[in-house]
C-alpha cells in the first residue's frame, strides 16, 4: 500500500493502475478506505469495469454513495452492469432516497420492477436477501442439450453448480448438480437425474432460518418459493455467511445491553451511539437501585459486622459472572438451533449439577481464603462461603432458563442480557447474604 501511496503522489497513474487492476477486488475495497474521497474517486474511475463492480459491492455506505455521485449516468450503467442482482437490491435498500432514484434510472425498466417488488419484501426475510440470478432447466432436457443451456446462460448467473428444474409454470420439480449433468450420458434426460425432494424455503421465511437450514443440509444454495410452489429466486452461501455475520453482531449488541445499529462504528456518529447506548444504561441503572434498597434495609447488619460489608462486591461479581456464563451458553445454543424448549427440563438438570461442582469448589476455596489471608471468624467465613454456593447455584439456574422464557414469549433471548441477568443476581445475592448473615452470626449481635 506504502508504494501505491508513493505512485499516486507522484502522479505515476499508468504504473498505478498497472498495479491496481491486478489486486483482489476485497484488498482493494480495504486498500480504498485509506483513501480520502477525492482520491477514492479519482482511483476508482481508473478500474477496469468489472473489477471496479466487485470493488464497489464490497465497499462502506458512505463510500458508495460518494462514488454514485461522482460518476456520469454512463458511468452508473457500467457499474450496474457488472452487479449481481441481490447486490443491486442490497445497495438501493441502503442508499438515501435521491442515491436510490439517480439509480433506479440507470437500470432497464423491466430490471427496475423486478427490483422494486424485491423491495417490498419484510425486512430480514428470504425474499429480501434471493436473487434472481440461476440456472433452470426442463424436465425433459438431455444432458446435452442442458449443457449448452447453462454454457448459454450461465455466465451472467450467480451460481451454475446447483440447478433447478421447473415446470411450464415456473412450479419447482426438483435440482440437478452441475456434478452430476457432466458425469451422466449425454443422451440421459435431466427428469430422470434430478433429486425431486429438495430444501427450500418460502419467500416471509425468516433469514436466521434460512441460515440454519444451509448448516443442516450443508448446502450451497437454496431455491426460494413463492406460496403457490413457484420459483422465484435463491439464495447463495456468500448470502448466508452475510446473515451469520449479521445476525450474530445483532446478539453480541444485545448481549451487552445495546442496540443494533447496521452503520460501520467510525461512520456512526457519537450522539447517535449514545442514544443506541443510553436507554439500556438508563433501564439497568434504575434497576440497580433495587440493590441499594437492599442494602438500606440491612444496615443494621452492616453498622454492627464492619467486615461483612468487605466481601459483597466478590459476592455481586461472582454471581453475575456465574449467570452470563450460563446464559451466555443457552442463548449461542439457541441461536444455532442446538437447544429447543423442550429441552429446559435437561438443562435445568444439568446446569443445576455444574453449580453444584461450580459452587462447593468456590465455596471451599472461599473459606479457606477467608480464615487464612482476611483473618476473619470462622462464622463469618462460614457465612460468606455459603452465600457464595448458593448465589452460584441461583445464577446458573436463573442464567439458562431466563432465555428460554424469553423465547417462548416471542422475546429474542439476546435481550436478556449479561447485565439485565447480573441486576436480578446481585438482589438475589444480597438478600440470601444478610438473611444467612442473620441466621449464622445470630441476633444477639445486631442487638442495639
Amino acid at each position: 500500500m506504502q508504494d501505491l501511496r508513493e505512485l499516486y503522489r507522484q502522479k505515476r497513474f499508468k504504473e498505478l493502475v498497472e498495479q491496481l487492476n491486478d489486486w483482489h477486488e476485497a484488498d482493494l475495497a480495504e486498500y480504498f478506505k485509506e483513501l480520502n474521497k477525492d482520491e477514492r474517486i479519482i482511483l476508482f474511475r481508473l478500474l477496469k469495469k468489472d473489477l471496479a463492480s466487485g470493488v464497489f459491492s464490497q465497499m462502506e455506505k458512505e463510500e458508495q454513495v460518494d462514488l454514485i455521485n461522482a460518476i456520469t449516468d454512463h458511468g452508473i450503467r457500467d457499474l450496474l452492469s457488472g452487479l449481481a442482482f441481490d447486490d443491486k437490491v442490497d445497495l438501493l435498500e441502503e442508499m438515501p432516497a435521491n442515491v436510490a432514484k439517480k439509480v433506479l434510472q440507470n437500470v432497464s425498466k423491466e430490471e427496475r420492477k423486478i427490483i422494486n417488488q424485491f423491495l417490498k419484501f419484510p425486512e430480514n426475510s428470504a425474499g429480501s436477501i434471493m436473487t434472481i440470478e440461476y440456472v433452470d432447466l426442463k424436465e425433459y432436457y438431455t444432458v446435452s442439450y442442458a449443457l449448452q443451456h447453462i454454457r448459454k446462460t450461465g455466465v451472467t448467473k450467480e451460481t451454475i453448480y446447483t440447478c433447478y428444474v421447473i415446470d411450464s409454470k415456473r412450479h419447482l420439480k426438483g435440482t440437478i448438480s452441475l456434478k452430476d449433468i457432466i458425469m451422466a450420458e449425454e443422451t440421459a434426460v435431466v427428469g430422470d437425474l434430478m433429486e425431486e425432494k429438495s430444501i427450500s424455503v418460502q419467500t416471509t421465511d425468516d433469514q436466521e432460518e434460512v441460515a440454519a437450514l444451509f448448516k443442516k443440509y450443508d448446502l450451497l444454495s437454496v431455491p426460494v418459493l413463492d406460496h403457490e410452489n413457484r420459483l422465484i429466486g435463491i439464495i447463495t452461501i456468500d448470502d448466508i455467511i452475510d446473515v451469520i455475520e449479521e445476525e450474530g453482531t445483532e446478539d453480541f449488541y444485545r448481549m451487552a445491553a445495546m442496540e443494533a445499529t447496521e452503520d460501520d462504528y467510525f461512520s456512526t456518529g457519537v450522539f447517535s451511539l449514545a442514544k443506541k447506548r443510553i436507554i439500556w444504561l438508563m433501564v439497568l441503572m434504575v434497576s440497580a437501585t433495587l440493590t441499594g434498597n437492599i442494602i438500606g434495609h440491612f444496615q443494621t447488619i452492616l453498622h454492627s459486622a464492619i467486615s461483612l460489608t468487605v466481601f459483597i462486591p466478590m459476592l455481586m461479581d461472582t454471581g453475575g459472572n456465574a449467570g452470563a456464563q450460563s446464559s451466555t451458553l443457552i442463548i449461542r445454543g439457541m441461536a444455532i438451533g442446538k437447544i429447543k424448549r423442550r429441552d429446559t427440563l435437561k438443562i435445568l438438570s444439568k446446569e443445576l449439577k455444574v453449580s453444584l461442582v461450580v459452587g462447593i469448589t468456590l465455596g471451599i476455596v472461599n473459606f479457606i481464603r477467608i480464615i487464612l489471608f482476611e483473618g476473619e471468624s470462622v462464622s463469618v467465613a462460614l457465612t460468606v462461603s455459603i452465600t457464595v454456593f448458593l448465589t452460584i447455584v441461583l445464577a446458573k439456574l436463573t442464567g439458562s432458563v431466563l432465555p428460554i422464557i424469553a423465547r417462548s414469549a416471542g422475546l429474542d433471548p439476546a435481550l436478556i442480557s449479561a447485565p439485565l441477568i447480573t441486576t436480578i443476581i446481585d438482589a438475589l445475592a444480597l438478600i440470601l447474604y444478610f438473611n444467612l448473615a442473620l441466621i449464622i452470626l445470630g441476633p444477639t449481635m445486631f442487638a442495639g
